[in-house]
């Protein structure tokens, strides 16, 4: 995508195609994941251990040859078959597929195939920690619903097992390709001011739901297992009228077990459960002490299952917004920060946070109304930035194409007018030694990383090295900034920038984070042609 040239005075003219943001958002995110060779292929291959029947022995050879097509995971059914629960009174070693396919059960073995394809996929990413939260919620949701399928009187009940496994796609997918997207959720849900639903819908456009149902459709799933993908509504619920309903209850209520089985402590009887209870109880036909059992039988097949991939911990590892950075600005990237209460005499609000989320609210509000201008996107967003975080001066810059130069287009604050005549820089690197200064220009790093930046003392000396003289001319008495580069795929469109006149040591908070680049994502999809 090519910078769009601007005319001197306005946005205006940069187009917008009206596609609603959970349209582009989604679509962007699909296209990535199909477009992928090996998420193809694992798609393809999901699809086919999906549509394997049960109801004959031609799907039990068809499980069978698949399985022993792959050597790896051959190793890991027998495994799983000879761990304590499955192993015969007897002790006999269980040697073939189709002796675990018999002992473990047909759909059994056919969800913990499909279980065992999307870690072979994706626990490689080098998200790792994260990537593996989000896979064993979904191995163990898949087991939630297996022990629920037991219990059923609908015919194919064993499908519930698979609904289950897939409820959590979207967040496994997101986690191991837009993990940046996937923390800033994660940050914003964690909050407490709005869902997870929410908060996935004001960053990448779209539920978790809607993405796992959506990437479900792509890799030509059966209807019955996309439907289960979706939001039940709030409160407590009705007994399903038919399997499809159920399945879809079975496969939300086995994803909130899982994530109430990952947290320390023992589940049974704590006010979660009692709140799990009081929401599936009467629908799903289970009680308290149903409940504990069910809790107690998952969670020691979750420990063979684990065994059998033998997947060790993995620790978390530190991670880092700004690969081929100076260290200097490693540690001034957005979120590098701790929250801390008090005063700020930088000063930045208090209620900086409340203020931003008030900001994106708006924003997207505004966005999703339609009829909108670019240029009233970016007034909201610009002077969201300006109030809630106590900048002194705050402007967007854009691309040129015709001057080759970046240039400011709109600003807040003081002297908004003479800043912003005077804020412009090429848009590109010189020759000889003025390339190598351009290299070490902080604004051509941020661009060139697409590394958001709160520098919190522009006067120490390895941050102001980095300063381009036609800064340190135009603001002399910035100590403290942000720079927050516009850029989509690698065309390099612009950037936010925004200062103070005192160092900001507080920094910026994940939360804070999270909704600033809420903003800026917001301003994208409406630059987007």
């Amino acid at each position: 995508m090519n910078a769009v040239p601007l005319s001197p005075l306005a946005t205006d003219d940069i187009p917008d195609a009206g596609v609603p943001d959970h349209r582009r958002v989604r679509a962007a995110l699909l296209k990535k994941v199909g477009g992928e060779e090996d998420m193809f292929a694992l798609g393809s291959s999901v699809a086919r251990v999906v549509q394997m029947a049960s109801s004959d022995d031609e799907g039990t050879h068809a499980l069978a040859y698949y399985v022993l097509s792959d050597v790896a995971l051959t190793q890991r059914i027998l495994r799983l078959a000879n761990t304590v629960k499955y192993r015969t009174a007897s002790g006999t070693a269980v040697t073939t597929i189709s002796r675990a396919i018999s002992l473990l059960g047909f759909d059994n073995v056919k969800t913990t195939a499909l279980a065992m394809l999307l870690v072979d996929a994706l626990a490689s990413s080098e998200h790792a920690w994260s990537v593996r939260v989000e896979l064993e919620a979904s191995l163990c949701a898949s087991l939630v619903g297996r022990e629920m399928a037991r219990h059923s009187f609908y015919q194919g009940a064993e499908e519930a097992s698979i609904g289950a496994l897939f409820k959590n796609l979207g967040p496994l997918l997101v986690a191991s390709h837009e993990h940046e997207r996937y923390r800033e959720i994660k940050a914003l849900a964690g909050s407490g001011k709005h869902k997870l639903a929410q908060a996935a819908q004001m960053i990448i456009g779209c539920s978790y739901d809607a993405l796992s149902e959506a990437v479900l459709g792509e890799w030509k799933i059966p209807d019955v297992i996309m439907r289960a993908q979706r939001p039940l509504p709030e409160g407590t619920l009705k007994v399903a009228l038919n399997r499809g309903e159920w399945m879809r209850q079975v496969a939300s209520f086995s994803l909130d077990v899982a994530s109430l089985l990952a947290k320390d402590g023992d589940p049974a009887g704590n006010p979660e459960a009692q709140a799990l209870l009081a929401r599936y109880g009467h629908a799903l036909n289970i009680d308290g002490k149903q409940l504990d059992e069910l809790f107690a039988a998952v969670a020691q097949e979750m420990t063979g299952l684990l065994q059998s991939m033998n997947l060790e911990p993995v620790p978390r590892p530190q991670e880092s917004d700004g690969d081929g950075l100076p260290n200097v600005l490693l540690l001034a990237t957005l979120g590098a920060g701790e929250e801390e209460q008090g005063n700020y005499p930088s000063g930045k609000p208090k209620n900086a946070r409340e203020l931003l989320l008030a900001g994106v609210q708006d924003v997207t509000q505004m966005r999703a109304a339609g009829g909108h201008k670019v240029n009233d996107v970016v007034l909201a967003v610009l002077e969201t930035l300006h109030t809630a975080m106590g900048f002194r001066f705050a402007t967007m810059v854009l691309k040129d194409v015709k001057s080759g130069q970046y240039r400011a287009r709109v600003s807040f604050g003081a002297d908004k007018a003479a800043t912003q005549a005077g804020f412009t820089f090429p848009a590109a690197a010189g020759n000889n030694a003025a390339a190598t200064a351009d290299r070490r220009d902080l604004f051509f790093l941020a661009m060139a990383n697409n590394a958001d930046l709160m520098i919190s003392d522009a006067a120490s000396p390895k941050i102001r090295d980095l300063l381009p003289a036609w800064h340190r001319q135009l603001l002399p008495d910035a100590k403290s900034f942000i720079v927050l580069p516009l850029v989509v795929g690698q065309a390099q469109l612009g950037l936010f920038y925004a200062d103070r006149i005192q160092t900001a040591p507080e920094g910026v908070p994940p939360d804070e984070t999270s909704l600033i680049k809420a903003l800026k994502s917001q301003v994208l999809a409406a630059l987007a042609p």
